[in-house]
């Protein structure tokens, strides 16, 4: 609700720069295919703060983090970030690490080691994934004058910056494959999909070509994604055999 909540508050500040995008105006918001937008306010912040809410009583940790991870993506990125400076979605990609302490908070284990290298790792995942994206759509963000950074110098900058944010990625990853509760099982796949998503990083620097980058787009959601899972079947797999 908190994330579904912060995304209707993005759409809905960002309407008009939406619609000055191929990638984006086909969004309700944009066509007017969605009515009563007068009331999407009130229903997004009514979405945001009912879990917000309803958790504080017993768990305070997890109703921080939502509202933090609302506050960032709302606030700090749509609203103050993202129209003025390249670094926009480094910073507003708190909010994903934010998302992951709030699951953390949500068992008691925020401040667990795991926890906390995976919210690293989702903060440097992040810029890969939409500098990816904005390198194949760049004249879209250049027409709405959103300073996302391949929009603001060479492709081969932009893409040299992925791949930096890249070995952070691996380096994460590599932090959470030495605790000893995952074993092989999150090793080498997580190891095969690190080096796939470094590998197109780096060899988009010397063909920063919107081919390459919708690939290493498709390749960062395919990247969390085995992650995560490898994480889920290291855990079980140790429990069961221990």
């Amino acid at each position: 609700l908190a994330a579904m909540g912060s995304s209707a508050w993005n759409q809905h500040l960002e309407r008009a720069t939406d619609g000055l995008m191929d990638r984006t105006r086909k969004r309700p918001l944009v066509t007017g295919v969605f009515a009563h937008t007068r009331w999407l306010p009130f229903v997004a912040s009514a979405m945001i703060a009912a879990p917000v809410l309803a958790v504080l009583p017993f768990n305070r940790a997890l109703a921080f983090f939502l509202a933090l991870g609302a506050f960032i993506y709302i606030v700090i990125y749509t609203v103050w970030l993202k129209s003025r400076t390249p670094l926009n979605i480094v910073i507003g990609g708190a909010a994903g690490s934010a998302a992951v302490l709030a699951g953390g908070a949500a068992v008691g284990a925020w401040q667990d080691p795991a926890v906390i290298l995976l919210s690293v790792l989702l903060f440097f995942w992040t810029p890969i994934h939409f500098w990816a994206l904005a390198l194949v759509h760049r004249e879209d963000y250049v027409r709405a004058r959103v300073p996302m950074l391949p929009a603001t110098t060479t492709a081969r900058t932009a893409a040299a910056w992925t791949f930096v944010h890249g070995v952070g990625v691996g380096a994460s990853g590599v932090g959470i494959a030495l605790l000893p509760e995952l074993g092989p099982i999150y090793d080498v796949p997580v190891a095969v999909m690190t080096a796939l998503l470094v590998g197109q990083a780096f060899l988009l620097i010397g063909d920063p070509v919107p081919r390459r980058a919708y690939r290493l787009f498709h390749t960062s959601n395919f990247y969390l994604f085995v992650v995560v899972l490898a994480i889920m079947l290291g855990l079980v797999t140790n429990r069961l055999t221990s």
